[in-house]
């Protein structure tokens, strides 16, 4: 049975493994996997960074995804950002991404926090994860999103 929960520092090995593989799956990206490794366990040292949450089946970890957050101003609350999702490939099309979303959603309408909606974005080609989101019930509203980095 899979069951989702919070992630915790024991889950690192295997969120690091995701991001790493994710990386290169999506974006033919090679990360750094010292800076990885420290990104993701800044998470577990600093909640306000984010949260991880896990997807475990028989004590295995297969599937992750980040939550990190926004304040609204014109909604006064928080919105929950999905990022750094990911699913092994032998068990994606089996409804583990939507597991994982239905937890963050719970905790989004839950009465005991000030969550105002979810959002996440996604890479304009990747049309497979575009259409689990869409069969979701998200929707591709009007924002679009720029980005600059700093090169490190």
């Amino acid at each position: 049975m899979i069951k989702i929960r919070e992630g915790n520092k024991q889950d690192a090995r295997s969120i690091i493994q995701f991001q790493v593989n994710m990386a290169l799956e999506t974006e033919d990206l090679i990360l750094d996997r010292t800076v990885v490794e420290k990104g993701v366990l800044a998470v577990f040292s600093d909640d306000r960074k984010g949260s991880y949450y896990v997807a475990e089946l028989n004590g295995a970890v297969i599937g992750a995804l980040m939550t990190t957050y926004e304040w609204s101003d014109w909604r006064n609350g928080r919105v929950i950002w999905i990022q750094s999702v990911f699913v092994e490939k032998e068990y994606r099309g089996k409804g583990i991404y939507r597991m994982l979303y239905e937890h963050v959603k719970a905790l989004v309408q839950s009465d005991e926090n000030d969550f105002r909606g979810i959002r996440l974005y996604v890479d304009k080609t990747n049309t497979a994860a575009r259409k689990v989101y869409e069969k979701l019930g998200m929707e591709n509203h009007h924002y679009e999103m720029y980005e600059w980095m700093h090169d490190q």
